[in-house]
């Protein structure tokens, strides 16, 4: 295999997952980053790591971008005779926004931009899938990856449970996972208007802790409730941003979670007793705020009421991340989208595609009419 001489850069954003009623289908791209720089080099592993998550520098082997990038390397056929690895992360561990699923798609992104052939070797479908399989939910992998709102599913059923995400460890960095059953995703445009205030927790909770809490059986009138408030949420958060706050009711995890993170409940009570279109982000411990920024009572009253709970939350307004993930191969020029090799223009948004079986990319292309702020455009990336 022939490998890149000059370094491949990857940014890629804080996604929340869920949003409410959007249990393991939903998720959101944050304006928020972290950035990986993968170099070849002659032997030996280097890692350094700036910012969230600097501790994890020394985990060699185990670190969670460098199992992404083995499995991807082994998914392509070889593996480099060294690596050296400069991360810089904003994102924070452990908090429910994402850091796992950036790091895997950094990495798998990185191994894919070094193999002369990456492209050709592991297509888009397989970089969802392979996502996927080693975080172990496509929520947060689907918005790392599209940008904007994503819905993602399995088709034909559930799927089981991954890897700890909030763990940064994926055990075994030199195997593959076993393939799992294609992964799809659907990206929408949302309002150019809505604004996120996230209320970073001070303390992290790692997600198969979070998860123990969910009971295996709901009853069916909560699985109804929030079978309409999934698609109402889609709805809001495309046309018509009057529904968030009803769009946002949680019938599947939110409850049953509440005791084990009695800090986060307070909060997200706090701020729908307020009137204000709150969630749990992800597994938690943060809280999402979505809405408007120019509607009272809303995101402006955020700040005050997490102050109120005595709790150190940091509370930070950030816009939606539209992009993705982007990639700039062989320096650190401005980053351009991973999709722009399928011929869409850096300056403009992208297009809607469809990417049929076994990641074959002769798909139907379709352009929805897109007319002002409120536009309904559905861009349909279809990954199977």
């Amino acid at each position: 295999m022939i490998w890149a001489q000059s370094p491949a850069v990857v940014r890629v954003p804080a996604t929340s997952a869920n949003l409410g009623p959007g249990f393991d289908a939903f998720g959101l791209a944050l304006a928020r980053y972290d950035r990986l720089e993968a170099r070849v080099t002659g032997g030996g592993l280097t890692i350094r790591v700036d910012g969230e998550g600097e501790q994890t520098a020394s985990m060699g082997e185990r670190h969670l971008v460098v199992t992404a990038m083995r499995a991807a390397f082994n998914a392509m056929g070889g593996q480099p005779a060294g690596l050296a690895l400069s991360c810089v992360n904003t994102i924070p561990h452990g908090r429910g926004l994402g850091s796992s699923a950036a790091a895997v798609v950094s990495g798998i992104l990185a191994a894919r931009a070094l193999a002369d052939d990456g492209p050709d070797l592991l297509p888009e479908a397989e970089v969802l899938r392979l996502a996927v399989d080693l975080e172990g939910h496509p929520d947060n992998v689907a918005a790392c990856l599209a940008g904007g709102l994503t819905v993602a599913w399995r088709p034909g059923g559930a799927g089981g449970e991954g890897p700890d995400p909030g763990a940064g460890v994926v055990p075994g960095a030199d195997v593959v996972p076993p393939p799992g059953r294609p992964v799809r995703l659907a990206r929408f445009d949302v309002l150019g208007a809505l604004i996120a205030v996230v209320c970073v927790a001070p303390t992290a909770v790692a997600t198969h802790e979070a998860r123990r809490a969910l009971p295996a059986l709901v009853p069916h009138a909560d699985a109804a409730a929030n079978a309409a408030r999934s698609a109402l949420l889609l709805a809001a958060l495309t046309r018509d941003p009057s529904l968030l706050f009803d769009a946002t009711e949680d019938f599947l995890h939110q409850r049953y979670r509440a005791a084990a993170m009695p800090e986060t409940a307070e909060l997200l009570a706090r701020l729908r007793r307020a009137g204000i279109a709150a969630v749990v982000s992800g597994a938690g411990p943060s809280v999402l705020a979505l809405g408007l920024a120019d509607v009272q009572p809303g995101l402006a009253d955020v700040g005050s009421i997490a102050r109120e709970t005595g709790i150190g939350w940091h509370v930070t307004p950030l816009k939606v991340d539209r992009q993705g993930a982007t990639l700039q191969p062989g320096g650190m020029g401005v980053p351009q989208p991973v999709a722009a090799r399928q011929g869409r223009s850096t300056n403009q948004a992208p297009g809607p595609l469809v990417l049929p079986a076994e990641g074959s990319t002769q798909g139907r292309v379709t352009r929805p009419a897109t007319n002002g702020p409120e536009s309904r455009e559905c861009r349909a990336l279809l990954w199977c």
